[in-house]
């Protein structure tokens, strides 16, 4: 019928049941340290920058700075990933 052991070296690797509350563990803590450090990089952007991003973006339609903003947020998530994975 369906060998999951067959997919296995398509799936990566396959946790056993008995062993999964410890990855699932250990995955939120690295979502919860990556959204704090993600939410900090943000802060500090916003608290830098001498004008109100907010404003610039939502009530002037600055596409510019909403293109860098974007490409900031990738950047600090490509580091924050890699931070993780080592």
């Amino acid at each position: 019928m369906f060998d999951l052991a067959a997919i296995a070296p398509v799936l990566g690797f396959v946790v056993k049941l008995d062993d999964l509350w410890p990855v699932i563990l250990t995955t939120v803590v690295f979502v919860a340290i990556g959204l704090i450090v993600f939410a900090l990089a943000f802060l500090i952007v916003v608290l830098v920058s001498p004008f109100s991003v907010k404003k610039e973006i939502e009530d002037d339609q600055n596409t510019a700075l909403a293109i860098i903003i974007g490409a900031l947020i990738i950047g600090i998530a490509i580091i924050i990933a890699s931070a993780i994975n080592g």
